[in-house]
């Protein structure tokens, strides 16, 4: 590759890095909170998962950059991260977090077939080995959203406020990053548009299909990824507190 589809490689990366980390610090948020203590192991692995395919995705872009993972992660500023702001929001409820992990898992479920195709193989064969897991996460989170749409009043209720809420952010999980049609020519990567049509025509069927009624408000105008909610500074605070207490500290 030359030097500028690499850099535009890295982007992409680091794009889905951060989604995976963000979004595995937010399940862990639930350890020991769970509905019930079968859940508390079955959600703390899906959020080790999720930690570990952020790793992954570091890692090939360290291959590219020689920027360390650790000191992406710890030592990057608000600024410098890439993640969507769905991933940033906070916890809320059961059928919030159930939701919002569904949408993220059916995001992989039509993506990494065709990343698996590549002509990056590095990131073909990442996306096989994390496809995976993600087959097990769609399974888990599908057969949630069945029990809570379709089970009492109350937990569709909750549901549909869950899905009033995070409708709109959905969307920029699908923002392209800097450079990414270059990769879509190159067939490094899917083209955004394919994979949100693909991802649309999963989820809203399934949506309608346990009582759901999808909110009109799908934006055109989104957010770039370099724009975050309140709430990424608060988990950075967080995430970041004990690496940076001593940055010279041998782990």
């Amino acid at each position: 590759m030359d030097n500028i589809t690499t850099q535009h490689l890295a982007n992409k990366l680091l794009a889905m890095a951060d989604d995976e980390l963000i979004l595995a610090h937010r399940d862990s948020e639930w350890t020991g909170h769970a509905p019930i203590l079968e859940e508390d192991i079955a959600f703390a692995n899906i959020a080790q998962d999720e930690l570990g395919h952020a790793n992954i995705w570091y890692e090939l872009r360290q291959a590219l950059t020689a920027e360390e993972p650790n000191q992406v992660v710890y030592f990057r500023d608000l600024a410098g991260y890439r993640n969507a702001q769905i991933v940033e929001l906070p916890k809320g409820d059961w059928a919030f977090s159930m939701l919002r992990q569904y949408f993220f898992d059916m995001l992989e479920q039509v993506r990494l077939p065709t990343l698996m195709n590549s002509s990056y193989k590095p990131l073909a064969d990442a996306a096989t080995k994390i496809r995976a897991e993600e087959i097990y996460h769609l399974r888990h989170t599908y057969t949630w959203l069945k029990r809570l749409g379709l089970g009492t009043e109350e937990s569709n209720r909750r549901l549909q406020n869950a899905l009033n809420e995070l409708w709109p952010y959905a969307a920029q999980m699908f923002v392209p990053v800097a450079g990414e049609y270059s990769l879509v020519a190159a067939d490094i990567v899917p083209a955004p548009t394919a994979v949100e049509a693909a991802w649309r025509e999963q989820v809203e069927p399934f949506l309608t299909s346990i009582d759901l009624t999808i909110p009109a408000n799908w934006p055109t105008q989104r957010p770039a990824r370099s724009e975050h909610t309140k709430h990424l500074a608060t988990l950075l605070a967080d995430l970041q507190e004990v690496a940076r207490f001593d940055p010279q500290a041998n782990w």
